[in-house]
């Protein structure tokens, strides 16, 4: 985490933070402040936010009101055009009949208000999702933000940092997770794409060289089924469109990171006992596959992270500990330098 933090510094980014009703978002709004990882801003009225959180120092934070601030007016105006003529499915009526009735949404949701100022380029990204559902931090940046131009789906990654005594099967220091946050049962052609930008956020973000393994609970055709022909194809259109890339599969987990079993069952691999990008069948693995990771094996797990967005939004999951905050608007600060 040391050189994320060092190049995130750097950039001197702008990350907006949109939930100061939870305290680990408002004290993790001034530890970066203080680390210098990025400006913050703080959405909320700064009294109450005062008022509830005497003992964090918020110096330096910008506490921006939604209900006073001047712009308001403008991305109530932006939410309106960007979605007229898309119908509320529940109700068969226009999502927003009017500008007011896009003010009085984004007066609600503040996070679909950090997204319109993401969207104006008044921030550089954004990170929430600590007190959110997922599917509440990721609409307004599909809605708003859309799909970056360079992949035809977005996803989630965890970036798994391994704890300080290190990990035996875990050479780089870290692991990235995907898809453990988003898409619940992709297709192969979708595994692949999710494999693509996990690549890349390996490279950018973790600063390690990707060397990506397609799991599943068959390691080289031990056994057969639709859902593991479904990671074989998976990693045949990953050869096609990133010939270049270290990938193989279909591999049991223990195949994937385990010298010793890699020999046994695949050993004419060159990922099979070495990856360090874990690519998930489906969402039900990813999800538990981290937290296992997290609880059991001591690892710091940060995200869910979004890639494939064509702007930084990032989610945290709704345990998250303040420094996972911390790290987030970090990497939220890095994946500027991708899109």
């Amino acid at each position: 985490m040391d050189s994320i933090y060092d190049r995130a510094i750097a950039l001197k980014k702008h990350v907006v933070l949109p939930e100061s009703e939870d305290k680990r978002v408002v004290e993790a709004a001034s530890v970066a402040v203080k680390k210098g990882v990025a400006k913050i801003t703080l959405l909320g009225n700064e009294k109450a936010i005062k008022e509830a959180n005497p003992e964090i120092d918020l110096t330096g934070v910008n506490i921006l009101d939604p209900v006073t601030n001047a712009k308001t007016d403008e991305y109530a105006k932006l939410l309106f055009d960007l979605r007229a003529g898309k119908i509320n499915k529940k109700t068969g009526l226009a999502e927003y009949a009017t500008v007011e009735d896009a003010k009085k949404t984004i007066l609600k949701d503040y996070t679909m208000y950090g997204a319109l100022m993401l969207k104006l380029d008044d921030v550089d990204g954004m990170v929430s999702g600590a007190c959110h559902s997922t599917a509440n931090t990721l609409r307004p940046g599909l809605q708003v933000i859309k799909t970056s131009k360079n992949t035809p789906i977005v996803s989630a990654y965890f970036l798994m940092v391994a704890p300080e005594s290190g990990n035996p099967f875990c050479e780089d220091g870290c692991f990235i997770y995907a898809d453990s946050g988003l898409n619940q049962n992709p297709t192969s052609d979708e595994l692949a794409y999710i494999a693509a930008s996990s690549a890349q956020s390996a490279r950018m973000i973790a600063g390690i060289d990707p060397r990506i393994a397609f799991l599943s609970h068959s390691t080289k055709g031990s056994a057969r089924h639709p859902d593991v022909d479904k990671v074989v194809n998976a990693v045949k259109k990953f050869h096609e469109i990133c010939p270049e890339e270290k990938a193989d599969g279909e591999l049991q987990l223990d195949a994937a990171i385990v010298p010793s079993v890699a020999k046994s069952k695949a050993p004419m691999s060159s990922v099979a006992g070495h990856a360090n990008v874990l690519i998930f069948p489906d969402l039900d693995a990813g999800n538990i596959g981290y937290k296992l990771t997290e609880r059991l094996g001591g690892f710091q797990a940060i995200g869910p992270l979004c890639q494939g967005l064509a702007k930084p939004i990032n989610d945290l999951s709704r345990g998250c500990h303040m420094e996972d905050i911390v790290a987030a608007v970090a990497i939220t600060a890095l994946q500027t330098q991708i899109i």
